[in-house]
């Protein structure tokens, strides 16, 4: 079984799809799909389905749309055995797909593959090179990492508290990934590559401090002292409006050492590296210029 969900919902068993179009099975599926391999209790899909006002027939509802799933998995597993006629004893069947376990449900991949598990694999993979100095290897890794992503996880999934909770998870994981990956490039002297992305991730998270201190840095390493203040500014105007609050100390350091510098100076405040890290957060990889 083939599991996407840093997109839309894509479920595939044999080549064969088995994501229903009715939203609350393929909610079900998603969440299955989430946590293969893993028993999901049947508390956690109520609670997904309906965010804890569930109707009195919840889990006999519930056992309908596990069925429907199985319907699915089924044809695709009969579109195998089609194609590929031989002992049927050693096929899988529905039930071996989508288990039936003591207080929940698992969806079992068979070994398949699934973009969560690899987008964390390779992210990894990149937060080590990090570490390790490797900025090339790191900058190739976590771009592969995140060309795995489509759009936002479970996209065309109508959305629960569990699936919403996990989808925010990601997202930030996804965060994290593209901040150290700027930060690589940057470590790379790719300053003047990375000036559009940072455009529109710095209009998108308005309040992102690393993004900002990165953005900054980008436009001042171009030459661009004047618009790498400006930054700053419109930085401090949002977080002064929308939080109460002033840039942190490491960003207004980075501020008065672009201020300071001299104004043909083209290479900028240099950062120095990232220190380790058990577990990456998004705000990680301090820009915190020398002097």
């Amino acid at each position: 079984m083939d599991i996407d969900v840093l997109g839309a919902l894509d479920v595939r068993e044999n080549g064969v799809s088995v994501a229903p179009t009715a939203p609350k099975p393929r909610q079900v599926l998603a969440l299955l799909a989430l946590h293969a391999d893993r028993v999901v209790p049947v508390a956690s899909l109520i609670e997904e389905l309906w965010s804890g006002r569930p109707p009195r027939s919840a889990r006999t509802t519930l056992q309908t749309y596990v069925l429907q799933l199985r319907e699915l998995i089924a044809a695709a597993l009969a579109h195998d055995t089609a194609e590929q006629p031989g002992d049927r004893s050693e096929r899988r069947t529905a039930k071996d797909v989508l288990l039936t376990l003591p207080g929940g449900y698992l969806l079992s991949s068979g070994g398949g593959t699934s973009d969560v598990r690899e987008f964390e694999r390779l992210a990894g993979q990149g937060y080590r090179a990090m570490d390790a100095g490797d900025f090339a290897g790191a900058s190739r890794t976590l771009a592969a990492a995140l060309d795995l992503w489509s759009g936002s996880a479970f996209a065309d999934v109508q959305t629960g508290v569990q699936l919403a909770m996990e989808a925010k998870r990601l997202d930030e994981s996804r965060l994290c990934a593209l901040d150290q990956r700027i930060e690589a490039d940057l470590r790379l002297g790719r300053h003047r590559e990375v000036l559009a992305e940072l455009t529109v991730l710095t209009s998108r998270y308005r309040t992102h401090e690393n993004l900002h201190a990165q953005f900054m840095l980008a436009l001042y390493r171009s030459g661009r002292r004047g618009e790498a203040l400006a930054v700053y500014q419109q930085l401090r105007t949002t977080l002064g409006r929308d939080l109460g609050l002033e840039p942190s100390p490491r960003l207004r350091r980075l501020q008065h050492s672009i201020l300071m510098a001299a104004p043909e100076t083209t290479q900028g405040p240099t950062a120095p590296a990232p220190a380790p890290r058990a577990t990456p957060a998004p705000h990680a990889g301090p820009l915190t210029p020398t002097h």
